[in-house]
């Protein structure tokens, strides 16, 4: 494999070697197949076969396969999508205690505040002065 060659500099060549609508439109085809399969060519091509192409350019299509396959690009697996959450793990006993505590002491540090406002306001109200 070719670490310098892309599919997308492949479909880049073809654009240039091919510049009519029908090849452009087939090749913003494929590019918007190709993000939908995570740059996978082989995945690509496959779902376009059931579109209707434009007339004229399976050519270009077989071409932008056979250069892919001879550059090493066609099928490539860039692993599951980083951008998905795995699931959420159980919560264990020990962090569950944990946020128990961090939840008691906040709400001991509000009520304290409560009560120091409260006697503050009292004693401004029942001041004498």
């Amino acid at each position: 494999m070719n670490r310098d060659v892309s599919v997308y500099g492949i479909i880049a060549d073809l654009r240039r070697e091919h510049p009519t609508p029908a090849s452009t439109a087939t090749l913003d085809m494929v590019v918007a197949e190709l993000g939908r399969t995570r740059d996978n060519l082989k995945e690509a091509v496959a779902n376009l076969e059931g579109k209707a192409l434009p007339a004229g350019v399976k050519p270009v299509l077989d071409e932008l396969v056979a250069r892919a396959r001879e550059e090493g690009v066609y099928d490539l697996d860039y692993g599951p999508d980083p951008y998905d959450k795995p699931p959420p793990e159980p919560l264990d006993e020990a962090t569950a205690g944990i946020g128990a505590m961090l939840a008691i002491s906040s709400l001991v540090g509000v009520a304290l505040a409560v009560a120091a406002f409260v006697a503050g306001f009292n004693a401004i109200m029942h001041s004498g002065g």
